[in-house]
């Protein structure tokens, strides 16, 4: 009988421990080598940001082509309006909440001293995250144009395989090695004396962002009850289903089914259903970006910086269409966001491990939220189109 490989959660919450023990009680070299490899997988992750930023935003434009115009305006202008009020929100609760639980500069400037790789190599990205998000728009623009001349196009092929690709090396190479990634990072902060108070921070973090999810989902589903004259809290009960099934699968798309079976069940018309809920599931990211708000601000702040509205907001606005199609893998929507963080809010590379160690931990719930979250888009839709 084969033994069922652990959950990634399990994964991530192992290589913490096994990092933390590293630094804490094993010889340096020990902590070196990890920490080597830390130095290795985090090249690796900033050359294939750009990619997986062209790789999700064309295939992820080019594939609305075929949609219904005034439908899908108002299902992409909801959802990203969702978005863009969820994250703001997100921000200015964290960034009055946070700093009252987290004094500036908690654990020390991370990554400052410690642990030095035994073996350094640079591997820059073939193009800035400006430039490979203003390439992707180019091009799954122009494809979208192109597919209704063509029911298909060279290109759109090309972009589905290139996406294809990158999802195979998130899903083989980056999310396998995620663990040993974060174990190096670990094993950087217990030698230099800041785990136990980054851990602190990330449980106290986590609670944070589970209330935001749920405040969210309670404001989103009264307006819609306000607009159907439906019970809200009926409604939300009705997308129960599609919450937990989220949890497990940690992937919109993979829960599409369960959502939709949802949404019929608090009365959306069938059409309606069939097209907001697929579309949603693709662009609809208020709960992962409420998290990837939240958890940049307290990174921030962890490391004595003063997060500003004017920092963030372009970062926000951004978000909502860099994770365009990345909800289809599990931690896609990090991934992608990995290039925003270190080019608009100047994180280092220890800082991006910890975004990746916090967003990964919760990465379910972010999911649970988008989804339940699709719900309250596809009533308000049906009572616009009624």
């Amino acid at each position: 009988m084969s033994l069922k490989k652990p959950g990634l959660v399990p994964r991530l919450l192992l290589g913490i421990t096994a990092g933390i023990l590293t630094g804490l009680f094993l010889p340096v070299w020990t902590g070196r080598v990890l920490f080597t490899f830390s130095h290795l997988f985090g090249e690796f992750l900033g050359y294939i940001v750009p990619l997986i930023i062209i790789g999700f935003i064309v295939a992820g434009i080019a594939e609305l082509g075929s949609k219904a115009g005034r439908l899908l305006a108002g299902t992409a202008g909801l959802a990203y309006g969702s978005t863009l009020i969820a994250g703001t929100a997100a921000f200015f609760i964290a960034a009055t909440l946070i700093p009252l639980f987290i004094s500036g500069g908690e654990a020390g400037e991370t990554a400052v001293g410690g642990l030095e790789p035994f073996l350094r190599i640079s591997t820059p990205p073939i193009m800035g995250v400006m430039t490979a998000l203003v390439t992707a728009f180019i091009f799954g623009l122009g494809i979208n144009f192109l597919r209704h001349e063509k029911a298909q196009t060279g290109l759109h092929r090309i972009a589905e395989e290139f996406r294809a690709i990158i999802v195979l090396v998130i899903v083989k190479v980056i999310i396998p090695f995620l663990p040993f990634h974060i174990a190096g990072i670990f094993a950087n902060l217990a030698a230099t004396g800041e785990v136990f108070q980054t851990l602190s921070v990330f449980g106290r973090v986590f609670l944070l962002v589970l209330l935001l999810h749920l405040g969210y989902l309670v404001t989103l589903y009264t307006l819609a009850g306000l607009r159907t004259g439906k019970n809200p809290f009926r409604a939300l009960l009705n997308m129960i289903p599609a919450y937990t099934t989220a949890l497990g699968t940690m992937s919109s798309a993979a829960t599409i089914p369960v959502t939709l079976q949802s949404a019929k069940s608090n009365g959306v018309s069938e059409r309606i259903a069939e097209f907001v809920i697929p579309l949603s599931a693709t662009i609809h990211l208020a709960g992962s970006t409420i998290t990837l708000v939240s958890c940049s601000v307290a990174v921030m702040v962890l490391n004595a910086g003063q997060p500003e509205f004017a920092t963030f907001f372009p970062y926000i606005v951004l978000l909502g269409v860099t994770m365009i199609a990345a909800p289809g893998v599990p931690g896609g929507a990090v991934m992608a966001a990995l290039g925003l963080m270190s080019s608009i809010l100047g994180f280092t590379d220890a800082q991006l491990g910890l975004m990746l160690a916090l967003y990964m931990a919760q990465d379910g719930f972010g999911t649970a939220c988008n989804v339940t979250g699709d719900g309250a888009v596809a009533l308000l839709i049906d009572s616009w189109n009624r």
